[in-house]
Parts: structure tokens; sequence; C-alpha cells
């Protein structure tokens, strides 16, 4: 009797559902399941110590990989450039001498003209160069290099005020589509000069200055009269040193100063092909063929000879220094994240007793791995900009090297390796710390927890 009361305020108290009370009313909007990346954002969160210091020392380690990535091919990229921008692509050089070297060329004007009449050939500019002594009023005189060309529309400079030299020897016919309003008219007997600006810092000159230029050839006592000059423009030359000075000027004027004849023989002969007819290397193969005893090198054949012989230690330089840098990448990320994870073994354990499989907790530390690699690898770019021009600036300070050429220089393909080497450095990073959790022990992890 007893026990149906019992049942019966029971079901009184439950209503006409039953023996139990209703179930409370659910959230009418279902949350999203955690994702790895979710999880592996609210850990680097949760340890922002760590966090700061991987970022921190990833981006370090990358600027310095960026660094070592500009100048693997800098030096290399930067003097084809300078090739480049003169507008030639084919230099016929003396058999005796290297490209970078000046051995005069003998029968170089008639060779000249038999180079201008190859169908493959747009133009030719012959080069002369030798030592002289500049003055102006009673001032010190400088050394300079004086350098004389036959064309002169295109140059190895920029001009930065006044006018680039006049083209040409009179008669000289200008190539098709090229014009240069700046230049000034050439006649025979005057000398038309651009200089450096180095020198006019020195002399105090502008254009439209004059100053006397006196040939020293080396290695000869001489004598040689002053030549009166005037300045037509202040030029950045291409190939010129920063303690260098350099005065160029036309093919007539060069021989007026070094008191010779005309059509002396040239220690250089520049050559623009045609892109239509095989670009430079069909004109160097042609131009061989007039001559076998003289060196013929497009740009390309110049870039390679080099980059075999001149650049090949800063190639070295930048793959030993580009090996450590990944080395301790690799390193201090998986350190951090094998100390990380052996400081929660427990959670990791709860996590897997919870239902969560172990290719999402792989996942997971791949996502951390990634999350702190990608941020110091994206934080390297800039701090490796900067780096990079003052490391530029203090070895561009080395005598004897073009102003216009750099050490460091970008190209999309460094970018490319660079990103490449950090997911390689986050992955395998990330690959001891995935093994030591899917190998873990869930039930004795934590019980050695819960002991503990």
């Amino acid at each position: 009797m007893a026990g149906r009361r019992c049942r019966g305020a029971a079901r009184h108290r439950g209503g006409a559902g039953g023996l139990l009370d209703a179930a409370a009313p659910q959230h009418p909007v279902a949350l999203a399941p955690m994702t790895s990346l979710g999880l592996a954002w609210r850990t680097a969160r949760r340890y922002r110590a760590r966090t700061l210091l991987a970022v921190a020392g990833v981006a370090i380690i990358g600027a310095l990989l960026f660094d070592m990535l500009l100048l693997s091919r800098g030096l290399l990229a930067s003097f084809a450039d300078l090739l480049d921008s003169e507008g030639f692509d084919v230099r016929v050089i003396a058999s005796e001498g290297l490209p970078a070297m000046r051995v005069p060329i003998p029968g170089s004007a008639d060779l000249a003209d038999r180079i201008r009449g190859m169908p493959s050939v747009r133009d030719v500019a012959l080069i002369r160069m030798e030592r002289a002594r500049v003055r102006r009023g009673a001032d010190r005189p400088r050394v300079v290099t004086l350098v004389g060309r036959t064309q002169s529309g295109v140059g190895p400079w920029t001009v930065v005020r006044g006018a680039s030299l006049p083209y040409g020897p009179v008669g000289s016919a200008r190539p098709s589509g090229e014009r240069d309003s700046a230049s000034l008219p050439s006649e025979r007997g005057d000398c038309p000069v651009v200089i450096g600006r180095n020198l006019a810092t020195a002399f105090a000159l502008e254009p439209g200055s004059s100053l006397d230029v006196t040939a020293t050839p080396a290695g000869i006592a001489s004598a040689l009269p002053s030549v009166a000059c005037r300045v037509v423009g202040l030029v950045d030359f291409g190939f010129a040193g920063v303690d260098e000075y350099a005065v160029a000027t036309t093919m007539d004027a060069f021989e007026t100063i070094v008191a010779e004849p005309s059509h002396g023989e040239a220690d250089l002969i520049l050559v623009a092909s045609r892109a239509e007819s095989g670009g430079g290397a069909a004109a160097a193969r042609a131009i061989a063929g007039l001559r076998p005893d003289l060196r013929v090198y497009s740009n390309e054949d110049v870039v390679a000879q080099f980059n075999r012989n001149g650049f090949a230690y800063f190639r070295q330089i930048s793959f030993v220094l580009s090996s450590l840098t990944m080395s301790f990448a690799f390193l201090l990320v998986a350190t951090l994240l094998t100390v990380s994870i052996n400081q929660r073994l427990g959670e990791i354990a709860a996590l897997r007793a919870l239902g969560i499989g172990r290719r999402r907790i792989a996942a997971m530390l791949l996502w951390e791995s990634a999350l702190l690699v990608g941020a110091g690898a994206l934080l390297a770019l800039p701090l490796g900009g900067v780096l990079a021009l003052l490391l530029d600036h203090i070895l561009r300070q080395m005598p004897g090297l073009p102003e216009r050429l750099h050490f460091f220089v970008f190209e999309p393909r460094a970018l490319v390796i660079h990103v490449v080497l950090f997911v390689i450095t986050a992955a395998a990073a990330a690959a001891y710390p995935v093994w030591l959790t899917s190998r873990l022990p869930i039930a004795a992890t934590l019980r050695r927890e819960v002991v503990g």
C-alpha cells in the first residue's frame, strides 16, 4: 500500500509524462566542432611566451636565410643588368685579353664596318680607354680613366644633369628608331665630355664648365699638351668604382687628346644585335667567323664565365650559411614543440580519451608548427630586406667595385625558395612530436597525471 502511494506521488510530481521531469530545453544554435587549426591557435595563445620566442627566433633566422638567398645570385643578376644597360649584347676583344681586360684590336675600324653590314647587327660602337689627368684652374689635378666612344647616344651611364654626348663620329648614321634629343651637335675639334658626380664635386663643375684634359699613357714618358674640354653632362657611370674618377668623350675628341690620327685601334667593339635575327648568340657566332683570331662574347657568355670563376665564392658562402640557418630554425621549432608536448601529455591523453583521433592530434601539431614557422617566416621578409640594404651598403664600399653593382638583388625565385624551405622546416620540426603523441599510452598517461 505504501509503495503504491509513493509511485502515485511520483506520477503526480512528474505529471502525465512519467516518473522524471522534462528535459531542459536545448540551445537553438549548435556550436561548430573545434578544428585542428582552432586547437593549434588556442594552444599558441595559451603559451604566449613560447609562441613569441619561437616566432622571434624564426624571424631572425629567416631574415638571415632570405639575405643568403639574395646574395647567392644577387651579384650575378646585378652584373647581368649592368651589361644589358649599355644596349649592346655582344663584345669583341683581342685574343690575348679577357672580358675584363682591354688589348688593342688590330684593324678594328675595318672590322667594325664589316660587322655593321651584317643583317643580324643593329649597331656597332668602338671603345678606347686611356689614363689621363684633368685640371681646372689652380686646383690639384686628378687622375681619371678617359673613355672614347664612336657611338654615344646609348652609353653605360645615366645622365643626372645636362645632356649626353653627341652621337658618333661625323657622318655616322644613327640606328633607325633611336633618337637622343638631349645630345649636342658634334664638330671636329670640339671636346665635349661627360663626367662622374664625384669628379664634379671635387672640381665644383656643372654642365657648361670647362676643364683641361691631358693624356698620360701608362709606361710611356710623354709631354702631351692639355686639351680644353667642355662639360655637357653629369652622369653615373655603370662600371666606374666609387673611388674612381671617369671621363667619357667622343672618339674624335679622344684622338685629339691622345694626339693620335683618326681610326686608331679600339680596345673593345660593342655590338647590338637584332632580336628577330637570333639575338646576341647568333650575332656572336657570325662575328667569330669573320675574325677567328679574336674572342667574341655575348652578354650571356660573359655572365656564364664570371659565374664559373668570379662568383663561385659567394654561392658557396650562401649555401653554407643557408644550410646553417635552416638547421637552427629546425632545431628551434622542433625543440619548442617537443618541450610543449612533454608538458601537455596529460592534456593530449585526455583529448584522445574523449575520442579525438590520432590524425586530428597530428594535424593539430602540424598546424602549431605551421603557425610558428609561418609567422616567423613572414616577419623575416621585411626584416631581411632592411638587413640586406645595410649589408649591401657596407659591401659596396670596397674599392674598385662598380658603383651600380649590388650584392643583394631581389628575385622572385629567392622568395619561392624561401617559402619552400620553411614549409619543409615546419613539416620536419613537427615529425618527432607527431610520432611521440601517436605512441602515447592513454590509460598509463592519465594514471600518471592523476598520481603525480
